[in-house]
């Protein structure tokens, strides 16, 4: 792998725990030579892990709405940045540039990004590894909800099935390296007769 995409707070929330983990995930990016791709904030977790990426010689790529640039929480000092129109744009250009990706905790915008992405995995559009770091628990919540909707029909086990996750970055890159989530289909042949398709 050589560029993974990292979805993940512009706070750093309330658990020191989170920004070690960024941290650390930035060391070990660094260390195997897998370039960041991210959304190029300055603040919060993202901020720490393009400064520790950047620190330790590696390759940091943002991606960032001109908006946002413009209130200066745009990282100044990254390798490449890509200031773009929307947050659509922003979103597409991350997925086009990274070969993988990572969701640290953060909050309703990591979750847009992360599950923008987990979609077009299920749709077939991309077989691009993605994980959840899950640390001391900030994804438990939202893990059983998955299950849940299993559960109740809405979503089924081989698409749940597509996610990693784990709670320690070394655990999660090794999974998610030669990764390819396998495809299925989003409708059953079932459903499609039920529905006329």
């Amino acid at each position: 792998m050589k560029s993974l995409c990292v979805f993940c707070g512009s706070s750093p929330g309330g658990d020191p725990a989170f920004a070690d983990a960024a941290r650390a995930l930035g060391r070990l990016l660094a260390g195997q030579r897998i370039q960041l791709v991210f959304g190029g904030g300055s603040t919060g977790l993202m901020g720490i892990i393009a400064d520790v990426v950047l620190a330790a010689g590696g390759q940091v790529t943002g991606v960032i709405p001109r908006s946002l640039w413009d209130w200066e929480v745009g990282h100044r000092g990254l390798t490449e940045t890509h200031i773009v129109s929307s947050m659509h744009e922003r979103k597409a250009l991350m997925a086009d540039l990274a070969e993988g990706f990572v969701a640290l905790p953060g909050g309703i915008g990591t979750l847009d990004e992360f599950f923008e992405i987990w979609t077009w995995a299920q749709l077939g559009i991309h077989q691009k590894p993605f994980g959840l770091l899950n640390i001391n628990g900030y994804f438990d919540a939202l893990l059983g909800f998955l299950d849940h909707s299993v559960r109740t029909g809405f979503f089924s086990p081989a698409h749940r099935g597509m996610l990693l996750c784990e709670t320690r970055p070394e655990s999660l890159i090794s999974k998610l390296v030669g990764h390819r989530p396998a495809v299925a289909p989003k409708w059953s042949a079932s459903a499609r007769r039920r529905e006329g398709r």
